[in-house]
């Protein structure tokens, strides 16, 4: 008589089968806590600790440099190149540029009502002195950006992570490949492996993700402190506040006018957004975000374009900072010295701001050397720029996690006005239980 076989119970789910969201949440709680209890320690005490911390979160973040010039080279030959239409890649680079231009305009928009309803340097007394801005990039002219997105070698622009020269040599090289007819054939291939490889790649590096967003998020809760930003605590509410009403209004405007699926795109961008946030860092969104951007139904090619290009002209978020900081500093200039800096002056600082921040990607110091030439361009106190910087952690988590949405949402807006979103593998992927794991 054969007896039946014992049952084997169900391996308990343990902490790595997490998807990785919860992995990051978690590593996210982990590191403010680790980071409230460090800022309790004397300095001396804390000094092995950051290092130890700093290691862990530069591994991570040296790993995702790394990858990003060759997934974003591999993507874009492929994404243009498999297309065989050189008519269809400008069509898309129009249509992203345009939108940029919008979406952008309409964050310094909302940055100039926002920080004038709210008046954060209204109060706020600025120190006679501040300090030098000597060793700071320029910002570039027009002239200097045009003349910027075009390389005199592209391994020179991988080994720098150069984005916007990177996209532009490598779609001039799918154009290429595709006049080369038959002959472009293999290398179209061997994009197209490599571009998977990448995928891959960034898969396995993401696994250590958690560990970096802990590191990173105590070091700056550690340096930063919970109680000690309160002096400028309604700068910082003013912006996150800004920026909340942008994502709410601007961006769930065009979602609604372009018919964007919500439950989707949320889940999509969640883990880019989230990487944005707790690292400051718009690199380490990027993989994860070209990964999902594709999986919620926009075709390589527009992802391939979009995303990158994103990355000098569609900085949503850090355009609206630029706004909100720089009226706060001239309340807090009319607050020290009396002196009223009126709506014309700010309109006509927020029009340079527009042109100026489109370099913003390839200045060291990005959005403070940018703040600090429209200070000195309209003779107000640099003072301001120094104090902003005491806070400037936090403001560039919020800032930056908006770039990336932004930039996942125009590649959705675009892949849907070439007519190439796919809704039913959007359906699909906002369907899937464990998608995100």
């Amino acid at each position: 008589m054969s007896h039946p076989a014992p049952v084997t119970p169900a391996a308990p789910s343990r902490w790595f089968h997490l998807s990785l969201t919860k992995q990051i949440l978690l590593g996210l709680v982990i590191g403010i806590v680790l980071g409230w209890w460090m800022s309790t320690l004397p300095t001396a005490s804390r000094t092995g600790l950051d290092e130890w911390l700093g290691l862990i979160r530069d591994i991570f973040l040296h790993l995702v440099k790394a990858m990003i010039a060759p997934l974003i080279f591999a993507s874009v030959v492929q994404g243009f190149a498999g297309t065989g239409d050189m008519k269809k890649a400008w069509r898309i680079g129009w249509k992203s540029l345009l939108y940029f231009e919008v979406v952008t305009t309409l964050a310094l928009v909302v940055g100039l009502l926002v920080v004038n309803v709210a008046q954060p340097g209204a109060g706020v007394t600025l120190p006679a002195a501040a300090g030098s801005t000597a060793g700071l990039a320029k910002p570039q002219t027009l002239v200097e950006i045009i003349l910027h997105m075009f390389t005199t070698s592209v391994i020179d622009s991988m080994a720098k992570n150069d984005v916007l020269q990177i996209v532009i040599f490598a779609v001039l090289f799918a154009v290429a490949v595709i006049a080369a007819g038959e002959a472009g054939k293999p290398v179209l291939q061997f994009f197209g492996s490599l571009t998977q490889v990448m995928f891959k790649f960034a898969g396995i590096i993401m696994k250590f993700a958690p560990f970096g967003v802990g590191a990173a998020i105590a070091l700056t809760v550690g340096h930063q402190g919970l109680g000690s930003l309160l002096a400028l605590g309604k700068l910082v509410f003013t912006l996150y506040g800004a920026l909340v009403i942008f994502v709410v209004f601007v961006f769930g405007l065009v979602i609604w006018v372009t018919k964007v699926p919500l439950k989707a795109f949320a889940k999509a961008v969640r883990e880019p957004f989230t990487l944005a946030f707790t690292t400051a860092n718009s690199e380490a969104a990027l993989p994860k975000a070209f990964e999902n951007m594709e999986k919620v139904g926009v075709p390589r090619g527009i992802v391939g374009f979009v995303l990158p290009a994103g990355y000098s002209f569609n900085l949503d978020g850090s355009t609206l900072h630029l706004a909100v900081a720089s009226v706060f500093v001239a309340q807090a200039a009319e607050t020290t010295t009396g002196i009223h800096f009126s709506i014309e002056q700010q309109i006509t600082m927020l029009l340079m701001l527009m042109l100026t921040s489109k370099g913003v990607a390839a200045v060291p110091r990005a959005s403070f050397v940018v703040l600090v030439a429209a200070l000195e361009s309209f003779k107000l106190p640099l003072a301001g720029a120094f104090l902003i910087l005491g806070v400037d952690a936090l403001l560039d988590m919020a800032r930056t996690s908006v770039n990336v949405m932004g930039n996942c949402l125009a590649s959705v807006v675009v892949a849907r006005w070439e007519g190439e979103f796919d809704d039913a593998k959007a359906a699909a992927f906002a369907a899937e239980k464990n998608g995100d794991e």
